[in-house]
């Protein structure tokens, strides 16, 4: 036998969890066939000395939806070891959607998730209307990396119920129409059925999205439906308004993972929002009370902190305010020419003065434009680095005895690059390995392909590798990649992939154990139509596989679409 690929001289961390060891991986007709000492002859041989060999990354929490009809890499996911996504997270999809709902449903996607409107109408060829005609537009779109999907509640409400559904609970015959559009998603292919009660979730009305309309009992409806066919995650955006309310959403969530016994996953964050904030260490409590009265039941956790993230290039916390809009509507170089006036510079820093204390939190959407609310310079860091352990506007401030706003503008200055971000939630490295070391979060929460100016959770594995792993030591590299790898393909019912194993699919990552860690992000027009977003690259991986085809090498794509789509068991 000829082998189409052989990985020669690796140090295979082979997901499952047991210590490292040498062994070559042989790969024919997108599997591995063999993994040890091998000696068949291969059409392609990597040379693997020196490297860890893993199974690929799978990430859970995307909102890829859009971005995969112009994008056939995958980024920014793909360039830190991703082979596998899943997307249509939190209700938030593109399908099901009748041709004359198509600007709302782009609209609300950029509300909730920052994807741009004119990316989504320059990029998309709309032409499907029934969720498992999105899945076939997907299945022949060219793909470097694999998609997964669910079928979205606000999506589907909208879908049956019209206009009613941003505002009316859903009769019994719009609950029977939704609960067989879910039967048909699952037996296409839908990985499940996603939902959000998030307060931050918001139509381009500033009105809640429809999913956060429906009452409990539509809910109920659609995941008895699930599980009749014995099929499907229910994943759910959760609130976290106030402690009751989130007390109270856990209550109701636990009902429903008794009641029909459906794996269930939701965002697990430490977050001081709300009158009465719920810790993490609540719901992870919550997660195991669940699990022991026989539910099944996830937490989705991030590596570090959920950020807004600002910078020249994109969002100031000053762009609403009158004295700067004219400046922030100049192309970049200008805009840098004006900085340098002193003149100009004092009537900045005078209008922030003028500007609100800061009472809340930045809320995702367009909210960074929108809400003049003075920064809490404590809380906003000039990124030099991607290790926790930059200096705050407020300490460079002090330190220099200048205001935070002319110590911006000169960073800016110096480099036009300079990004700055205030932690969200999820804010001290203390909370977040927290919740990575609990048995039953995954550590799958990137957001990828949304908040594309505003945020940048696409790094989350590299960032696993490079601060937790090398730096902090709080994991092994083979609990890390793990937890990457074999737990995130269990959850989802990935029964082939997550492992390096003889019959499973080739989905692999060739990296530095010393040189692997996310670069910085910066901000590229490389969006249809010329919108902008945050890109963030990676260092150190020296190939990714995609069942069986050499995808990336060096950070570089190579041309190879081996990408497949990702369908549930109830899928011929």
């Amino acid at each position: 036998m000829t082998l189409d690929l052989l990985i020669r001289g690796g140090t295979l961390v082979d997901g499952s969890g047991k210590p490292r060891f040498s062994a070559d991986v042989g790969v024919k007709d997108g599997r591995i066939v063999e993994v040890g000492r091998v000696t068949s002859a291969a059409s392609r041989t990597i040379d693997a000395h020196g490297l860890i060999v893993s199974p690929g990354f799978i990430d859970g929490h995307t909102h890829m939806d859009a971005q995969v009809a112009w994008d056939p890499l995958g980024s920014c996911s793909c360039w830190h070891g991703v082979t596998s996504v899943v997307m249509s997270n939190c209700g938030f999809a593109l399908a099901p959607c009748k041709p004359e709902d198509r600007d709302w449903y782009a609209r609300c996607l950029s509300a909730v998730e920052d994807i741009p409107t004119e990316a989504m109408a320059a990029g998309i060829d709309w032409t499907w209307e029934t969720f498992p005609e999105y899945l076939a537009t997907v299945e022949r779109l060219p793909k470097a990396i694999n998609y997964g999907m669910y079928i979205g509640h606000s999506a589907l409400r909208m879908y049956v119920m019209g206009k009613r559904a941003l505002t009316e609970a859903a009769s019994e015959d719009d609950m029977a129409r939704m609960a067989a559009a879910v039967k048909e998603a699952l037996k296409a292919g839908s990985m499940g059925f996603s939902s959000s009660r998030a307060s931050t979730h918001v139509t381009p009305d500033d009105t809640p999205v429809a999913s956060r309309i429906a009452e409990w009992q539509e809910i109920d409806r659609i995941i008895a439906a699930m599980a009749e066919l014995d099929a499907g995650i229910f994943q759910v955006g959760p609130d976290i308004s106030s402690g009751p309310n989130h007390r109270t959403f856990l209550e109701r969530l636990r009902k429903v993972a008794l009641d029909y016994k459906r794996p269930i996953m939701f965002g697990v964050l430490a977050t001081k929002q709300g009158d009465d904030p719920t810790g993490w260490q609540y719901q992870t409590k919550y997660i195991d009370d669940t699990v022991a009265a026989g539910g099944r039941m996830f937490g989705q956790g991030t590596t570090r902190s959920i950020n807004a993230i600002f910078s020249l290039k994109s969002y100031l916390p000053f762009d609403v305010l009158p004295a700067w809009r004219p400046l922030r509507a100049l192309p970049i170089a200008e805009q840098m020419k004006k900085l340098r006036d002193p003149a100009v510079r004092r009537e900045l820093v005078e209008a922030e003065a003028r500007m609100k204390p800061r009472d809340g939190v930045f809320q995702g959407g367009g909210a960074a434009t929108t809400d003049p609310r003075k920064p809490d310079y404590t809380n906003l860091f000039a990124l030099k680095g991607v290790d926790w352990d930059d200096p705050t506007v407020d300490q460079l401030a002090k330190a220099s005895g200048r205001h935070p706003v002319e110590v911006m503008i000169d960073l800016s200055l110096k480099d036009e690059n300079q990004v700055y971000v205030q932690p969200l939630v999820n804010e001290t490295p203390d909370d977040v390995l927290g919740i990575l070391k609990h048995p039953r979060t995954l550590a799958t929460f990137s957001d990828s392909g949304a908040h594309v100016c505003q945020e940048m959770g696409s790094s989350l594995q590299t960032h696993l590798l490079s601060y937790w792993v090398r730096k902090r030591g709080a994991f092994t590299l083979e609990q890390a990649i793990k937890k990457l790898t074999h737990d995130n393909a269990v959850a989802w019912d990935l029964n082939d992939r997550g492992v390096v194993r003889e019959g499973y699919k080739a989905d692999l990552v060739l990296f530095e154990e010393n040189g692997i860690r996310p670069l910085l992000p910066t901000v590229e027009k490389d969006l249809p139509g010329g919108a902008r977003r945050l890109v963030q690259k990676a260092e150190g991986i020296k190939a990714t596989v995609v069942n069986g085809a050499v995808a990336f090498e060096n950070g570089e794509a190579t041309g190879a679409y081996a990408g497949t789509v990702l369908k549930g068991r109830l899928a011929s």
